[in-house]
């Protein structure tokens, strides 16, 4: 009886639930949700203070006793309490009431997670207040998100680079011929500007200016346009506040060993292909989704770099939580893909 109520009363979600961003998608609605993952609590108390926007205002500007997280690490759940907060925050962010709500869940989880990281994300989200979570890999609803025909015998390869995760597929037939998830991706180019930044010059940056070096100045790939900004930060050495400048050149640099991973796994994906499958890419090519596919020059990098077409996706940020929700809506794609 309690089950007929909450599913009359309740919205189901599909939820990309990413390192750097977290989606909510809801059948008629669309994309309802889009924030930062993360969340500011309390040290002593664990309360939770802040979520999502708000949350990543505070990050690196925060007394002592506060403190600014991502509840998810490399795709995996960092923390099981601020995992709960966060999912528990979407499920009233949907619903705008805290009663009577117990929806069903799709949620997406990067191909490499053990069945022990999914089922803490299944536990994560139960705890927070879910009726039913089913999992799909993220590899399967990108493909989905970004209308590629999965379910023909024929193949088809997509790289999603998240902020945690670049998840490789090859897919045909509504399955996943061969698939690697490698923990190099968007915060790991964060990473290596603020450590170029600080061996060359001295300077100490925190994460969020090296994620906007990126997003201004980011390139794979040398750019017609000679770009230049000013970084502020601490200087090492004397301990005092510093301002540099540097261009795209050195981001460029800076972004070299994160980016040969990638290319690297990308290329390692190809030789296990199957040549029948082979044969399809090289018609169809390589299809790009996430925000650190979004990084300039990466198509091009790729395409010189495998000799195959590169396509971006449409809408690269929104590939996961759309073909997760295409699966939350389609029971027959629930029923084949959802774990």
């Amino acid at each position: 009886m309690l089950n007929t109520i909450y599913r009359m009363l309740s919205k189901d979600m599909a939820v990309d639930l990413g390192t750097a961003n977290t989606l909510v998608y809801v059948p008629g609605r669309g994309i309802v949700v889009r924030e930062p993952s993360m969340v500011t609590i309390e040290r002593e108390s664990n309360a939770v203070l802040a979520i999502g926007t708000e949350a990543k205002r505070m990050l690196g500007r925060t007394p002592d006793n506060l403190l600014t997280l991502r509840p998810m690490k490399d795709g995996v759940i960092a923390s099981l309490e601020i995992t709960e907060s966060m999912i528990r925050y979407l499920i009233m962010r949907v619903h705008n009431r805290r009663m009577l709500v117990r929806p069903r869940m799709v949620m997406c989880v990067p191909s490499g997670n053990t069945q022990v990281e999914r089922r803490a994300v299944k536990d994560s989200a139960l705890s927070a207040g879910a009726r039913e979570v089913l999992l799909v890999e993220e590899p399967v609803a990108a493909a989905i998100g970004v209308g590629l025909p999965i379910h023909e015998p024929s193949g088809n390869m997509v790289v999603d680079i998240g902020g945690g995760t670049t998840e490789i597929a090859v897919l045909s037939m509504g399955g996943i011929v061969y698939n690697t998830s490698i923990r190099v991706a968007g915060d790991d180019m964060d990473e290596a500007i603020v450590n170029y930044i600080r061996r060359k010059y001295n300077l100490l940056i925190g994460p969020s200016t090296g994620e906007k070096i990126k997003i201004r100045m980011g390139s794979a790939f040398p750019v017609n346009e000679r770009k230049t900004m000013e970084v502020k930060g601490r200087d090492l050495i004397s301990g005092i506040p510093k301002t540099i400048s540097i261009n795209d050149a050195e981001v460029r640099e800076a972004l070299f060993e994160p980016l040969l991973s990638i290319v690297d796994a990308i290329k390692n994906a190809l030789e296990h292909t199957p040549p029948e499958l082979a044969a399809d890419i090289i018609d169809k090519g390589i299809m790009l989704s996430g925000g650190g596919s979004l990084l300039r020059g990466l198509d091009v990098l790729l395409r010189e770099e495998t000799n195959l077409p590169v396509i971006m996706a449409e809408d690269p940020l929104s590939a996961v939580v759309l073909g997760t929700g295409k699966v939350l809506e389609d029971s027959v794609l629930l029923k084949r893909l959802a774990a």
